[in-house]
Parts: C-alpha cells; structure tokens; sequence
C-alpha cells in the first residue's frame, strides 16, 4: 500500500440532552475529540497532530477555534484551519488534509466541529478565553460570498427557510402532484429519517415522531414556510460535536493502530450549482450535486448501487429528493430498509449542529465500515440554498486509486442560465412559491418565482392579507399575478 494513503482511524460524537448543564463548543469538541482520540487506541498519535482543522461554528465567535481547542487538548499543531459558514465545510476540511497527506505534505491531523445553540439561548453558554484582535488561523478554507441576487433580496428572500420550500414546491410542479398528496409523501420520507435516528445513541431527538405526527401541524409543530412544518426542517437548537483523525496509512501503522480500525477515504468531490438560485433554470434539480457525486463513485469504480451505506444532507426533504434525483434514487430505494438514506438520522431529529452536520455523518459511517469487505458509505454535503455540493466515498477496503479530489464546479458553470430581473412590474406566471409564518404559526409573507412573458425570472413578496390567502387556498402554481412596486405582487388585488 502506499504509504501516503490517507485513511480515518479515529472518530468521536458528542451530544449533551442535560438541559441545565453548562457548555460551549469548545467543551463539547474537546469531548468529541478526546472520544476520536480513544477510538484510536494509539496514544503516540497525539504527539503526531501536526494539524487541527475545524469548521465554522455559529456559536462560538471567536477567530481561530482550531487554536482554542488544541490548548484543551495539549497538542502543539503546526497550523490551524478554520473555514467559512457552509454545510460542506467538513468535507473540506477533509479534502484538504487528504490532499496534503496524499502529497507527502502532512501525517496526521484531527478535523472537529461543534455547536452549543441550545446552550447559548437557554443562558447556559460556558464561554470560554477571548483572542487577541488580529487572531487568525493559518489558513482559512471555501468561500465567503453574497448569496443572495438583488431581485431575491428586494423580495426579503434572504434565510434557508425561505428558498427551500421553493426547491419543494419547485419538485411537486415537476410531478404534478397535488399539495396533500405531496405532504403525505413529506411525512414518509421523513419518518424514513426519524427511525434512523431512533436507533442513533448520539442522535438529539431521542423519540422522534411518526409519519402522521411529523406533518401534522399544532401547537409543537407549526407551519414554518409552506409546505413545511417545524418538523421538517433543521434543527439548530442541539448542543453537539463530532470529531475525526485522519492520518496516513504509514502514520497509522507506526501509531499502533490496528488494520481492522482503518476506513479509507477513496474520493471527494466538490461542485457549485448557479450561485443565485433565481439564475437556475430548474428548482426540482441540481447539475452540481450529479458532478461531483457522479466524479467521487466514478474515481471509487462505483456506482450508486455498490453503495451500502448513504447519507444523504437532509437540511430540508427538497435536498435529500433533489439528490435522490441526481443519484437516479426512485420513491422504493428511499423507502428500502436495507438502506435508508441516512445513516443518524438527519438534522431535524440527529441534529443540524450548523455547518457540522456532516462531521455526525462521517463519524458515523467510520463505525458502520469498519472490518467490513465490500462495503461502501456515501455522503453528500450541502451549503447555502442548494447552491454548494460535495460528496464522500469512504471503505475499509483501500482504494485501487490513489485518493483525489475532484472540483467539478467549471462543467456547471457552462450550462445555461436563467436571465434575472430586478424590479419588474406587470404580468407574470408562478413557478413556484411558499408561505412564511411567524413563530406562533400564523402566516406572514407570501414570496414567488416567477416567469415573465419574456422567460426571465423575478422574485417577489407580499404582506397583505389577500394575496397572502390567494397563495393558500389554491394551488397557485402556474397562477397568472401581477408584479408591483418594491417586489411587491398580487392575485387578484392591487399589487402590494
């Protein structure tokens, strides 16, 4: 084997249910490491983590937390990594370090992420030390960009809740199903992922619920932006970490280690979608999630049938069918109990600990292939509004490749793209569109994509009370509106 082969021999999650006790991400990535650190089993390898990597976390603000976490831990890195808000951070994270492993560049390095939002808005946030002004880590990776085009700001069309029920809206037009055939449809796909999590020791929902509960709406469950239901959506509100070592094949057999404990990581890959969602031609599919799942299975001599183990980013129900789509996954493969499309339930009943979901899911998946032969995991990441992919391909059985990293972001690039309009007024047709309600359920914003008579799109939004109710007492999908002033629009009223 060569021995620049980078291959996981560590992996730790931790997950606090205490409601009165005291945390902070750092606390909690320490716990995660320390458990990546014992899964291990090579106390020599500590000595050998010449790098720490960590992915952005939303609730600890501080510079260089990669730098924090390894004085908790006694090591002395060399560098430290710290990367920009995106639910891809963690395959990054991983891309790089096994890039540089696989040049000769690095022997070992601990990648952890952790979030303490539920700590830090009930008031019982531990803190931690303050850096320096001027603190920064070594290196800093992905991007940091405006995600927004301008028709979608002047629409108030800013937050994930927001532009995902789009995607889903988007998908039930493309099926031409009808609203409650669609949530019915919602409910078992998610109660897919609420078994998964059942069973997941380090999951945040210790009982979740069944396919009925998830989408009926009441006083624990309110409409959140329509078609979705709290209980379809992400859940920020867990005090989670997880941590992975990854070193290489020489590092690990000099470490100790045994063979049975190595999973190796055969392919990434990483694609962008057209940056601005209202650029896309299609909401209901995601070029960029088929190049780079299409790139990782390929470079791995896969196909999505040899994948045992999958784990699909589940933000919302839009991205899990969106790339269900893309890796050709029918209604049956996502209902197969003998591989269901997660391996920790997913982010509304695992967690969705910010940008370090995928972490869990790695983590995860080093446990469920360890001493295995023939067995495969896949995971998929996602960041913004479906707009930044990535994909994983890991095994116990090394690679007939040598590891690489695929960016497969410029054959997207190429493809057409949507004209976008910027204050446009008169008629239009929805193409897609969702409702926002307030925290008590109560709806409060109507928001659309439209296609004016030309082909371009624009986006629009609306307060008032009856355009509001003309969005929700009728599948207005293909309904013919009137654009205003100020993104504003109507059915059947003046624009507003």
């Amino acid at each position: 084997m060569d021995p620049r082969t980078p291959v996981l021999v560590g992996a730790g999650q931790h997950t606090l249910r205490d409601s009165t006790a005291a945390t902070s991400p750092r606390e909690l990535m320490r716990l995660a490491a320390e458990a990546a650190l014992a899964d291990a089993g090579a106390p020599a390898l500590r000595e050998r983590l010449h790098s720490v990597g960590v992915a952005d976390s939303f609730s600890w603000g501080t510079a260089d937390p990669a730098a924090l976490l390894a004085v908790e831990l006694g090591l002395s890195p060399a560098e430290t990594v710290y990367t920009h808000t995106s639910g891809t951070s963690p395959v990054e994270l991983l891309a790089d370090a096994a890039s540089r492993i696989r040049r000769g560049e690095l022997d070992a390095t601990l990648l952890a992420g952790g979030e303490a939002v539920k700590a830090l808005l009930a008031g019982r946030y531990g803190g931690g030390p303050k850096q320096p002004e001027g603190t920064a880590p070594t290196r800093m990776l992905g991007v940091d960009r405006e995600p927004l085009h301008p028709a979608e700001a002047a629409a108030q069309l800013r937050l994930p809740l927001g532009f995902y029920p789009l995607f889903e809206n988007a998908i039930r037009a493309a099926a031409g199903r009808d609203l409650p055939a669609h949530v019915d449809r919602l409910g078992r796909l998610w109660a897919r992922f609420a078994d998964v999590a059942r069973h997941n020791p380090h999951a945040a929902v210790t009982d979740p619920p069944g396919a009925r509960d998830i989408v009926t709406v009441g006083p624990h469950n309110r409409m959140a932006a329509l078609p979705y239901r709290k209980l379809l959506t992400a859940n920020i509100f867990v005090d989670q970490a997880a941590a992975l070592l990854l070193c290489s094949a020489a590092t690990a057999e000099s470490a100790g280690i045994p063979r049975e404990n190595w999973v190796f990581v055969h392919a990434t890959a990483g694609a962008d979608d057209h940056w601005f969602v209202s650029e896309r031609p299609r909401l209901d599919r995601s070029p960029a999630i088929a190049a780079a799942t299409s790139a990782a299975l390929r470079h791995a001599g896969l196909g999505i049938g040899d994948i045992g183990h999958l784990d699909l980013y589940s933000c919302f129900p839009s991205a899990v069918q969106v790339a269900a789509t893309e890796l050709g996954l029918s209604d049956a493969d996502l209902a197969d109990p003998a591989r269901p499309p997660t391996v920790t339930g997913g982010l509304t009943f695992a967690g969705g600990p910010g940008s370090n979901y995928v972490t869990h899911a790695l983590a995860t998946l080093v446990g469920r292939l360890r001493g295995t032969r023939g067995e495969y995991g896949l995971a998929t990441a996602v960041g913004w509004f479906l707009t930044k992919h990535a994909a994983v391909v890991l095994a116990a059985d090394p690679p007939t490749e040598p590891y690489a990293h695929h960016q497969v972001s410029a054959e997207v690039a190429a493809l057409p793209r949507r004209a976008v309009v910027t204050g446009a007024t008169g008629p239009a047709t929805v193409e897609t569109y969702t409702v926002l309600h307030d925290r008590s359920g109560e709806p409060e914003r109507g928001i659309v994509l439209a296609t004016l008579p030309d082909g371009a799109w624009t986006a629009a939004s609306s307060e008032h009370p009856e355009t509001i109710a003309g969005l929700l007492d009728r599948d207005p999908l293909g309904a013919k509106i009137e654009l205003g002033t100020d993104a504003g629009f109507s059915i059947g009223t003046s624009p507003s």
